[in-house]
Order: C-alpha cells, then sequence, then structure tokens
C-alpha cells in the first residue's frame, strides 16, 4: 500500500511511519519542518518538506505520489498556542486537512485516517470516561479545529465516497516527544529534571488526564488501515493520572532532587478528561499493553542519554 503520513517526522507519526514500512508498506513523510527532525525519519521514507495548508505544493505531493491512503497528523498541537492564537490553529489544524481532503479526491485516495483528540472534543463533561456517543463540546480553539475536521470528513465520505477513520487520543506520550514545547507534560518533565532545570506543575496540580504510551497509539494506526471504517474511536486507557502523581512518579524514576513547584494554571485546560475504550476493543480489536509505570520507565530511559544540561 502506498501511504501518506502527514506530520510524519513528528512525535507520533514517527513511530507510525516506522511501523508502516516494518508492515510493507511505502511511505512518503509530508512534514514542514522534516529538516530539523531528520533523527525522527525513517530512512526508507520519502519526504516531501511541504507545509499542509500550502494547497498547491500539497495536491503536487499527491500527484506524483498516487497515494492509497492518508494517515493525517501534522497539527498545531498545543491547546495554549490555540488560544493564543486561533488564526494559526485554524490555518494549520483546519485548512490544512481541507486541502489534504481536496487532494484525496482529485488522486483517488481510498482512506483517510485522522488523529483526533479524545481529550479535548468532548471539552468539560462529568460523563467519564468519555464514551463516543457523547455530543461534541469542545472549549478550546485546537478542539474545535478536531471537531471541525471529524465534520469534513462525515461530508467528504457524504458527497465524495472517501472512507474515513478518526481516531480520538487521550494524552500521547513516549520516546521522541518533544520536551521544548508547550505540550507534552511528561517530555517536559523528563528534560527538566535530568536537565538540572526546574519542572513546573500548572496550577493546582490535580488537573486529571488518560495518558496513553505511542506504541499502544502506533497499533491502533495499523489496525486503522483495515479496520473502522467511518467510525470516530476513542484511542485511551480508561484511567485518569494526575499531575502531582505524575511528577511524583517521575521524580522516583529520574532521582530529581527539588521540591514540587506550582505556576499558573494555563487558559484552555480542561479540569479532567478520561477515554472508554471499548468501542476500540470492539471494531478495531485494540486494548492498551503498556502501563504508567512501564511506559513513564521506557521515556524516561529514552530521554536519559538525549537530555541537554541546563
Amino acid at each position: 500500500m502506498r501511504i501518506l503520513v502527514t506530520g510524519g517526522a513528528g512525535f507520533i507519526a514517527s513511530h507510525i511511519t516506522d511501523s508502516f514500512i516494518a508492515a510493507g508498506h511505502e511511505v512518503t513523510i509530508l512534514d514542514n519542518q522534516a529538516t530539523q527532525k531528520k533523527e525522527n525519519i525513517n530512512p526508507k521514507a520519502q519526504v516531501a518538506e511541504v507545509d499542509v495548508a500550502d494547497a498547491a505544493a500539497v495536491d503536487g505531493v499527491f500527484a506524483k505520489g498516487k497515494f492509497d491512503l492518508v494517515d493525517h497528523h501534522a497539527a498545531q498541537a498545543s491547546v495554549s498556542v490555540s488560544v493564543k492564537e486561533p488564526i494559526l490553529d485554524a490555518r494549520t489544524n483546519i485548512i490544512g486537512a481541507i486541502n489534504l481532503l481536496q487532494s484525496c479526491v482529485r488522486h483517488g485516495v481510498k482512506k483517510f485516517i485522522f488523529a483526533s483528540s479524545g481529550g479535548t472534543v468532548y471539552g468539560a463533561t462529568d460523563r467519564l470516561p468519555a464514551t463516543e456517543e457523547l455530543p461534541f463540546a469542545a472549549s478550546s480553539p485546537y478542539g474545535v479545529s478536531k471537531v471541525t475536521t471529524e465534520l469534513y470528513l462525515r461530508v467528504w465520505r457524504e458527497q465524495h465516497g472517501l472512507t474515513f477513520t478518526a481516531l480520538r487520543y487521550a494524552n500521547v506520550y513516549g520516546p521522541r516527544q518533544d520536551p521544548h514545547g508547550e505540550a507534552g507534560v511528561i517530555a517536559i518533565f523528563s528534560q527538566r529534571m535530568m536537565g538540572g532545570g526546574k519542572p513546573v506543575i500548572f496550577g493546582d496540580g490535580e488537573y486529571l488526564r488518560d495518558y496513553v504510551f505511542v506504541s499502544d497509539v502506533v497499533q491502533a494506526n495499523l489496525m486503522a488501515l483495515e479496520k473502522g471504517d467511518n467510525e470516530g474511536i476513542n484511542i485511551g486507557t480508561g484511567v485518569r493520572t494526575s499531575t502531582n502523581q505524575l511528577f511524583r512518579t517521575m521524580k522516583n524514576l529520574t532521582g530529581y532532587p527539588g521540591p514540587e513547584e506550582h505556576g499558573p494554571a494555563r487558559a484552555g485546560d480542561l479540569r479532567d478528561s478520561c477515554l472508554n475504550a471499548a468501542k476500540a476493543k470492539r471494531i478495531l480489536g485494540w486494548e492498551p499493553r503498556v502501563g504508567m509505570e512501564e511506559g513513564l520507565r521506557r521515556t524516561v530511559e529514552w530521554f536519559r542519554p538525549r537530555v541537554k544540561k541546563a
């Protein structure tokens, strides 16, 4: 199968690219930061350093690649950035998705896998763990962009016959996550705890999240190549962990000597988020395999020789 992976030089999608290539597929990566993330790029992948918001450049990649399937992970991935710069967020996350969908129809792509966000599309709800039956209720521009793209997928299915699977991720963590952005608390804590910095806990630290290890997310994408047609599917563990709990576990794993330090809460952050993944088990045959402590240990050990000392 010929597959286009957008954002393929990034954290999650680089792991997915590796798995697709290992399974015998031909993969092209579309990523506007490919040259800055060379260490993540599988040498067997073709690379197009293109911005998803550039419609003409995107269409040129499709014309050349003749893809069977698109796995779309390119995104502006920070909730707080989306609150501060909603136009930037919409340009990448909404306009970029539309450009891809238009090219899919023009060039005969059969299926579109979309990295949606179970942590944001349901908004603030007390019906946790959240199921796919909950209505969309995004409370940040980032969440709105994920909801909007899922709605576009439904329209493209109805109007153009394009098959899709929207995988609604919980908070994904693991090796290769960027520790220098605003998203990805585990990567940020890893860098600061082992690099001589000070990890800051936003707000009171009782924000609860469902953390899912990246290798489990990879398996969901592999399964979605053949299953889950025209469905939105949660990919999470159903287990909630507070930032304070996370800090204490990582302090033990890294040997960090410092105390807990708290800063202001971030705009747009939900207090509580957790996903029910029963549908993923039923439809994809997927369930999480890596527990939190094991996933954190693997993540810390990957970061340990790579941290930059402050």
